[in-house]
């Protein structure tokens, strides 16, 4: 007598089909997200290549201190080099030159000596060394064509213990990175978009916490306990908070809009945009003319700026990147209220009565 099986009688998962195991297993919205990694981890790939692959110097801002005879023909000359790897301009003397690169305005200047056959090159290695070794090689180069000689003096060295010039950009990279998770584990705890703006404030109110704690952990380690870093811990620790938040809060931003997909998102803007473009690695001025133009706009670039502005510069030129980082933050901020607020009046909205709606 054989057993017949009705139509309501359950199977065991051998006598299903691979294709029906295999969209119980993976569903559509798996398949969507799955599909948004491979992008990104595609795109990771063609921007950290395509920002690093062949550093090439371009329209470095660059001084030129000479007598009024040979000063402009000098600049001329200098402007005119294949690809334009510097931008000259006449500078007054050698301390003025000095002071324009201690405030960021150029990053070195040739100090051509007429009575002799030795020239004085100024840069300054904390802007990052590469860019300096760059301008040193050119000049040495360049002078040689001349039968000239060059010597270099560092206007603003970097530490010793500051491999490159690149602590800065790693600290700031490490206030990103904790920016971003945190606000990543806030949304997989309690939902990407919070249910309302109350929510939505107490979780910016921990990611400030977060900010400041982590800000000035960072600010000891290269300081302190590291010795990688000079400057103003307390400078440091500020800016560290800043970043932290500005990228914590553009990420719950994000979050808000987009759910799930948000924290992808940040990833494209912060560590696929932002860290190849920051000019930690190779400073701005070696940069592809795209990764120079964004760099200055991300997190990662401006807090890199402000860093090397601290340990190096004494402060100078730090405010457009504050006021960019500040931006982020405000502009997080809002945003996320925002979000939530439009959230819970959807909400309200499909949960009223009809009486209540009409009424």
């Amino acid at each position: 007598m054989t057993q017949t099986t009705g139509p309501d009688t359950p199977r065991s998962p051998s006598e299903g089909s691979a294709l029906s195991e295999l969209k119980d297993a993976v569903t559509p919205r798996a398949t969507l997200l799955v599909i948004g990694v491979i992008a990104l981890q595609l795109l990771f790939i063609a921007s950290y290549v395509g920002a690093l692959h062949h550093p090439k110097a371009q329209d470095i801002p660059f001084g030129v201190v000479a007598p009024r005879a040979v000063s402009g023909q000098a600049v001329e000359s200098l402007g005119k080099l294949p690809g334009s790897p510097l931008d000259p301009r006449a500078v007054a003397s050698e301390a003025a030159a000095r002071e324009q690169i201690e405030n960021r305005d150029i990053d070195g200047a040739l100090v051509i000596n007429p009575a002799g056959p030795t020239d004085t090159l100024l840069v300054a290695s904390g802007g990052g060394r590469v860019l300096a070794t760059a301008l040193e090689n050119l000049t040495t180069v360049l002078e040689a064509s001349q039968r000239r000689t060059v010597r270099t003096v560092d206007v603003a060295a970097a530490s010793a213990t500051d491999f490159n010039g690149l602590s800065s950009f790693y600290l700031v990279v490490g206030w990103c990175v904790g920016g971003y998770l945190c606000a990543s584990i806030l949304a997989i705890s309690a939902g990407a978009r919070p249910a309302n703006p109350r929510r939505a404030a107490i979780r910016l109110v921990t990611m400030a916490g977060v900010a400041i704690i982590g800000g000035l952990g960072g600010a000891l380690i290269v300081g302190p306990i590291l010795n990688a870093l000079p400057g103003s811990v307390a400078a440091l620790w500020g800016l560290g908070a800043l970043i932290t938040f500005a990228v914590g809060a553009a990420t719950l931003a994000l979050q808000g809009l987009f759910g799930v997909v948000g924290i992808g998102l940040a990833i494209l803007l912060i560590v696929i945009a932002g860290n190849p473009s920051a000019g930690g690695a190779f400073p701005w001025p070696l940069l592809p003319p795209f990764w120079r133009a964004i760099g200055p706009a991300l997190p990662p670039g401006a807090g890199t700026w402000a860093a090397r502005s601290i340990a190096y510069f004494h402060g100078n030129a730090m405010t457009s990147a504050l006021l960019t980082l500040g931006a982020w933050a405000l502009g997080g901020i809002i945003v996320t209220l925002a979000a939530a607020t439009l959230r819970r009046k959807r909400t309200a909205a499909r949960t009223a009565t009809p009486a209540e709606a009409t009424g």
